[in-house]
């Protein structure tokens, strides 16, 4: 695997400026190699040869033939999972057993979308009599992919499975900070047949390959997973050539445990929702309200597992892995420090192995007790394995709580009561709520996006398929 170069047209290339970046692992801070420095120019170059393809063999391939390629892909990369499982898990920092996880659900994004591409069917509308009317799904054309480096692997088949299957030709660029896995899932694809310029690659900085694809003039949709900060500047671009997004943008996601749930389930999945990927995940449970009745309860049982958590180098394969770098290291440090200052109680903390290298991105996993409403630890995203918990008074007050936020991604909610589970479900504001449970194995089928400031558009399943896709009427007036 070549990691200095870029893929163009179905071809490795050095870049234009011929510069690269420096690869740190998050376990150790040490350099493990280089990634191509993408510019302008190299983003021009490979949107022209994803126009090319999609204007010709790409386009012009039958939707079974694509579903086929998609597949072979996917079975591609499970025959090699041992490989992209320790790429992934040294450019990342995540646990080995994370890292397997996440090759099998890129393998099975790939897997869903080409038994889908074939089965993405139009409609037809009653209309006047003497004409018909049919709704054809047609792809959009060229699609941008910026996608963020807590699952590199897994983000190369959430939003490349669908915008394939459709028809689209697709210009990535992975986040600097982690992309070796996509390098080679990239080499991959090239291997099982895609046509030139139906895939293309450019690493490079957000600030300057990013840029250069989010402001293109001809790109026909943008598809970005990241920060709402970043998600503003992608918008930003995109309508000075009016093109739609489809953005995720993170989220602060409530666990909400009732007096009348199963405390031991909830605690396990609870702890498992917070501390995968040490908590830079945009789904994660970062939030737990506990019912007012059972709080110190909870608590107690809760801190207790908390306190048995260990965070250690990938290979060690414990509860938590580094975060991905210093910049982040420092910044989910300075929101313990900031809420020690604030007199915010911590209820436990787990500890970093003594195997850790002092050059490691390390942070111990927290759980914070009484954490007021509107403190920074239950409004705003940590992105580190940093949980809070807060009392609710009941199911009126669980709503306004769970609610109060300017993000809606995920919701769990915790009860035995049917007629609550219903009402909870349809009051929350976010784009998935999970009932005595959280998450669902990756969750290819389901839709996944969010309300507010998580971002909008809908990425899994067949909603991704359709956001791939422009609606065209055609009018028959037959007599």
């Amino acid at each position: 695997m070549n990691s200095t170069q870029i893929f163009i047209n179905g071809q490795w290339v050095s870049p234009a400026n011929g510069r690269v970046l420096d690869m740190v692992a998050p376990s150790t801070g040490e350099k493990i190699g280089t990634i191509a420095r993408g510019t302008a120019a190299d983003i021009d170059m490979a949107v022209k040869a994803a126009r090319r393809a999609f204007e010709g063999p790409w386009g012009q391939m039958a939707a079974v033939e694509r579903g086929r390629l998609l597949s072979r892909l996917g079975q591609k990369i499970l025959e090699n999972e041992d490989e992209l499982t320790a790429l992934e898990a040294l450019d990342t920092g995540k646990a080995l057993k994370l890292a397997r996880n996440d090759i099998k659900a890129v393998a099975r994004y790939f897997e869903f979308y080409g038994g889908a591409a074939d089965k993405l069917h139009g409609e037809t509308i009653p209309f006047l009599n003497g004409y018909q009317v049919m709704i054809l799904r047609e792809p959009r054309g060229v699609t941008a992919h910026i996608i963020p480096w807590n699952y590199p692997a897994q983000m190369f088949g959430r939003t490349l499975g669908p915008a394939l299957a459709a028809g689209n030709a697709a210009v990535l660029k992975p986040a600097e900070e982690a992309c070796l896995s996509c390098i080679r899932l990239t080499e991959l694809a090239a291997e099982v047949g895609f046509p030139d310029g139906a895939i293309n690659l450019v690493p490079g900085l957000g600030e300057e390959a990013g840029a250069a694809l989010s402001s293109h003039p001809d790109i026909d949709l943008i598809s970005f997973t990241g920060s709402p900060e970043v998600g503003i500047l992608i918008q930003k671009s995109a309508a000075e050539n009016h093109v739609p997004c489809v953005l995720e943008l993170g989220g602060k996601s409530p666990q909400i445990v009732f007096a009348d749930a199963d405390h031991g389930k909830a605690i396990e999945t609870i702890v498992a929702a917070l501390v995968q990927n040490t908590g830079q995940t945009c789904s994660a449970g970062s939030r737990v309200l506990i019912e007012r009745s059972i709080y110190d309860q909870f608590m107690t049982q809760l801190s207790r597992r908390f306190k048995n958590l260990r965070a250690g180098p990938h290979e060690m394969d414990l509860d938590c892995g580094p975060v991905i770098s210093r910049v982040q290291q420092e910044r989910v440090l300075g929101f313990l420090e900031r809420a020690r200052a604030d007199n915010i109680e911590i209820a436990a903390q787990g500890e970093v192995h003594a195997a850790s290298s002092d050059g490691g991105y390390f942070v111990p996993p927290t759980l914070f007790r009484l954490v007021p409403r509107d403190h920074e630890l239950a409004r705003e995203e940590v992105f580190g394995p940093v949980l809070a918990a807060i009392p609710f008074d009941d199911e009126s007050d669980a709503i306004r709580l769970a609610n109060d936020t300017d993000f809606g991604l995920i919701a769990g909610v915790w009860t035995d009561s049917g007629a609550r589970q219903m009402r909870m479900a349809k009051a929350i504001r976010a784009g998935q709520v999970y009932i005595n449970g959280y998450g669902a194995g990756g969750g290819i089928e389901l839709p996944f996006g969010g309300f507010k400031k998580s971002g909008h558009g809908r990425e899994k399943g067949f909603e991704a398929l359709r956001e791939f896709t422009v609606a065209k009427t055609v009018v028959f007036n037959h007599g």
